[in-house]
């Protein structure tokens, strides 16, 4: 018997200067969390800007990662395969040739996008994970430099310039002064690009993810999730800075970073200096959600783009985890009364911890709040920076009654200010209050009622419902002190 395991795959391959990429993802989900990735790197933009052609070897090379890549998503069964080209092939005189060679001998079509589709693609990508997304995104490959504004969940202006890494490095000779006045030229004459101002600019590319590891290890950050990492404007210019100058003996130490990507990251870090100096944002964050997400995003129905995608990936991980996934929306409703002046951003975090507030159960009560804190870092999710992201992991180490004083979440609960600590305990202990009443069973908190009036801490329970019957004191009282109340009352209710 055959078992069809996802719903809807679809198979994205991206064609770019340096490198080709297949990612095959389901669009049953909101989250584009690939179920198959895999890179091919083959220089098909080598030599483009002397030449005006595409390299041979990289062409063959080419012709095999796709036609490796066609292979497997018939085999995959997925729905729908879109083959994209960039720059390298979009600017080439034998560009054409190369995608009807393509598409004669693996009977597919290919788009080549132009250079205002593929800074859209990027923005959208960016607007994928961002929705609120406001600001400039910088999206670099191989053959070209992107740049598209974005705001209120669209985009807007945009321009695509021949600085690809792989163009720039050929153009300057490699010469660093030189590369930075060929950058300058091009970037001068984009008008809308200054006056960044409180606005953010959006790192996207592989080799800028490099470089946001490398901020990363110089900033000491506790967290190592790429993702939403950003810093602000000035320090960022000290660090990009630094790394233009580095030689490629000292980035080699760096961990995590392909030594295939070394010998680049000096250009890379040249290029996005120059482009923070030319926008003046307030910060720079880094994006891992470009071009193929932008192309995932398009594909998905209506109704899901509107999801907001913080808490559609934690639905869809109470979904596949909890005990009782619906038990989430009544959580974030029965605590509700505890946050009478919360912002809407503060709703959606408290809304996210809920729904993730059960997904660790079966995991070693010894272990259980560490073990959830540290997953909680590091898992997939979308819309929710570094600090927001320790906040939900804290609200749920609560939750597990977490030691405050481990060394294990010091450094990481060190992004969050003392209000949102004090936050996030209530949430936790709010949490840990609810599942020992119901069990973590449905419709059960909706018989009961908590609120916080007068100085006091009032939980209202049925008196003649023996699901209730049980001692919560402990539980209640520690909320209660977190809240700051003065006393405790309770009220069987009939």
């Amino acid at each position: 018997m055959k078992i069809k395991l996802r719903q809807e795959p679809i198979g994205i391959v991206d064609i770019g200067s340096n490198s080709i990429r297949l990612c095959v993802y389901d669009i049953a989900h909101r989250v584009p969390v690939p179920l198959f990735n895999e890179k091919a790197v083959c220089g098909l933009g080598q030599g483009l800007g002397g030449s005006g052609r595409l390299n041979p070897e990289g062409v063959e090379g080419a012709l095999a990662a796709v036609g490796r890549f066609v292979a497997l998503c018939r085999a995959m069964e997925v729905a729908r395969l879109d083959i994209l080209a960039t720059a390298a092939v979009r600017d080439a005189a034998d560009g054409h040739d190369f995608v009807h060679e393509v598409e004669r001998r693996f009977g597919v079509e290919v788009k080549v996008l132009s250079g205002g589709q593929e800074a859209k693609m990027a923005a959208l990508g960016v607007l994928c994970g961002t929705p609120d997304a406001n600001g400039i995104v910088a999206d670099l490959g191989g053959g070209s430099l992107e740049l598209v504004t974005v705001k209120d969940g669209d985009f807007g202006e945009y321009v695509t310039m021949p600085l690809g890494l792989l163009r720039l490095g050929e153009a300057s000779g490699d010469d660093r002064s030189r590369a930075g006045a060929i950058v300058e030229g091009h970037l001068r004459q984009v008008s809308w690009l200054k006056g960044g101002g409180c606005r953010n600019l959006y790192a996207v590319g592989g080799a800028w993810r490099a470089i946001a590891r490398i901020c990363i290890a110089q900033t000491q950050h506790p967290l190592t999730v790429l993702d939403n990492f950003s810093l602000d404007a000035r320090e960022a210019l000290r660090i990009l800075d630094l790394i233009a100058s580095q030689s490629r003996k000292s980035l080699e130490k760096v961990p995590g970073i392909s030594r295939k990507r070394v010998s680049g990251l000096p250009l890379a870090a040249l290029l996005l200096e120059k482009v923070v100096r030319a926008v003046q944002p307030s910060r720079l964050v880094f994006s891992i959600y470009g071009m193929r997400e932008g192309q995932f995003f398009k594909r998905l129905p209506d109704k899901m783009k509107s999801q907001d995608p913080l808490l559609a990936v934690c639905r869809q991980m109470a979904t596949a985890n909890s005990r009782f996934p619906e038990h989430g929306d009544e959580l974030r409703a029965w605590m509700a009364p505890l946050f009478p002046e919360e912002s809407p951003r503060e709703v959606q975090l408290r809304h996210a911890a809920c729904l993730v507030s059960d997904i660790f159960w079966n995991e070693h009560p010894d272990y259980r709040a560490e073990q959830a804190f540290l997953r909680i870092l590091r898992l997939p999710f979308m819309g929710v920076g570094h600090r927001h992201r320790a906040a939900i992991a804290f609200a749920i180490y609560c939750r597990y009654q977490g030691n405050e004083d481990s060394p294990v979440i010091e450094r990481a609960i060190g992004l969050l200010e003392e209000g949102w600590l004090r936050r996030c305990r209530v949430i936790g202990l709010a949490l840990r209050l609810a599942h020992t009443l119901s069990g973590g069973a449905p419709n059960l908190l909706r018989q009961t009622r908590l609120l916080a009036e007068g100085g006091y801490l009032v939980l209202e329970v049925p008196a003649g419902n023996p699901a209730f019957a049980i001692e919560i004191d402990r539980s209640f009282d520690r909320l209660a002190k977190a809240l700051d109340c003065e006393a405790l009352v309770v009220r069987r209710v009939t």
